[in-house]
């Protein structure tokens, strides 16, 4: 707007600022209708969620009681309960955005060797030169720190 006052073309104005004439017209336009406020941006709405904050809130607190949920099921549940379909893709993000993540429940790790614990035991004796299976006056307590 200054430029424009300073008796620049609204091409001339707009190219001062890096936009083009068609922006600086617009802008131009908005300033004489509504002033300072006719510049600021405003948010043109978007399209409403498909569920309100307390549905969701719903949702999310009913995944916290059921664990563990397939993305299959978590889809079924919406589209049950509220007749609501969302894209794969969007139902993580909206997911993500509320603290939880997919995650594949595994109660032991698939690669560790079915004799695990006595691998430990053994290892435990030998690093420590004794037979862990003795009972000592002293026990020998082992801890991992960072």
């Amino acid at each position: 707007m200054r430029n424009l006052y300073d008796g620049k073309t609204q091409q001339q104005a707009g190219a001062a600022v890096g936009v083009s004439q068609p922006t600086s017209s617009r802008w131009a336009r908005a300033w004489n209708q509504d002033g300072v406020e006719g510049l600021r941006q405003r948010f043109g709405g978007g399209r409403p969620p498909k569920l309100t904050p307390a549905q969701w809130d719903d949702i999310c607190a009913t995944l916290e009681d059921g664990q563990p949920w397939t993305p299959r099921e978590i889809h079924a549940l919406i589209e049950d309960r509220y007749g609501v379909t969302y894209h794969p893709t969007h139902l993580a993000r909206k997911l993500r955005t509320s603290g939880m993540n997919y995650a594949k429940p595994r109660p032991m790790d698939p690669r560790s060797p079915a004799d695990a614990e006595e691998i430990l035991a053994e290892r435990l004796s030998e690093a420590l030169g004794e037979d862990t299976d003795e009972d000592t006056e002293d026990p020998v307590v082992l801890g991992f720190f960072r």
